[in-house]
């Protein structure tokens, strides 16, 4: 009886031993490889050293020795001024001031994805963390640059760009196997009502200052050439009377020096003449007779000065002339 237990103790031992055997092969076998997806990467640790393993598919470990993690390849997001899976506002991430010392809401989505899996498992503690605490610090140091309207309104495309560029440098800078690929301004408005309510007035404004000063544009175009066709017609007609007033000149100039040349070949008859010419014009209704040689000229209308100028040229012997 003693030997029959005997041998089944010993046969429960060997049962024993053979499970502890299969079972510690099966999991050296289960150890010793893993695969990889086409959106996955890893980074395998052979007594603390890591090497990166890209290859999508089957890849062989040492069992016990070898240590495998698993990274993605896809690109990641990360919410910040809200929780991306409810969609509820973070008032301490999303409420910042600005330039012109008003507050606002504003939230953010930034878009990155993991390029070196070896940094981000071992050349920082937290490389997510880190990402999300150098976004928000450049996001607030970028919204604080602008006023209020840019943010709200204009400026949006602009500050994400800034955003994006000075968070890429750092990272570059930082090197933690991080690459971000965009910056999106998801919300921004005022943080009451009241203040929306006075931010969309803002806005009726700016766009009725957009529909006047296409309405006065519409109107300079239009009056523009009017005026300049206005000023040639002008400017045309100061060169004609600029022309017809030299033309004159030059022709006054040409009599006069006719005259002056008669008058160089007989100053006095030239001068008689003149002074006739003139006391016409002087007095165009009076007559004065004067008798000359042989011949009576019409001096000036002035009878009483014209018997004066008679008698005192018979009693002085004179010709009249």
């Amino acid at each position: 009886m003693n030997e029959d237990v005997r041998k089944r103790s010993k046969l429960i031992q060997k049962a024993i031993i053979a499970v502890v055997i299969l079972l510690f092969a099966a999991a050296i076998g289960w150890n010793s490889w893993y695969t990889l997806g086409e959106q996955e990467q890893a980074v395998v640790t052979t007594f603390g050293v890591p090497s990166a393993v890209t290859t999508p598919g089957i890849h062989f470990k040492i069992p016990f020795v070898q240590k495998v993690t698993k990274v993605t390849k896809t690109i990641l997001g990360l919410a910040i001024g809200y929780d991306a899976t409810t969609g509820e506002s973070k008032e301490q991430e999303s409420l910042m001031i600005t330039y012109d010392y008003n507050f606002v809401n504003i939230d953010f989505y930034l878009e990155y994805r993991i390029t070196d899996p070896v940094k981000v498992l071992y050349a920082s503690s937290d490389p997510h963390v880190i990402l999300k605490n150098l976004a928000q610090s450049y996001i607030r140091d970028t919204v604080g640059v602008y006023n209020v309207d840019d943010v709200i309104t204009t400026g949006k495309g602009e500050i994400q760009a800034e955003i994006k560029e000075k968070i890429i440098a750092r990272m570059e800078q930082d090197d933690i196997g991080i690459q971000v690929l965009n910056v999106t301004i998801q919300d921004s408005e005022p943080p009451t009502t009241l203040v929306s309510e006075a931010f969309k007035a803002v806005e009726t404004a700016k766009q009725g200052k957009e529909t006047d000063l296409n309405n006065a544009n519409k109107y300079k175009n239009e009056q523009v050439p009017a005026a300049e066709a206005r000023v040639d017609l002008i400017l045309k007609q100061a060169e004609a009377e600029k022309a017809s007033r030299i033309n004159e000149a030059a022709g006054q100039a040409a009599r006069f020096n006719v005259m002056y040349e008669e008058y160089i070949k007989f100053p006095l008859i030239t001068k008689q003449r003149m002074f006739y010419e003139a006391m016409e014009d002087i007095l165009p209704d009076m007559k004065v007779i004067i008798e000359g040689e042989g011949e009576i000229q019409q001096w000036l209308p002035l009878e009483d000065l014209g018997n004066t100028i008679i008698n005192n040229n018979v009693a002085e012997g004179g010709t009249g002339e």
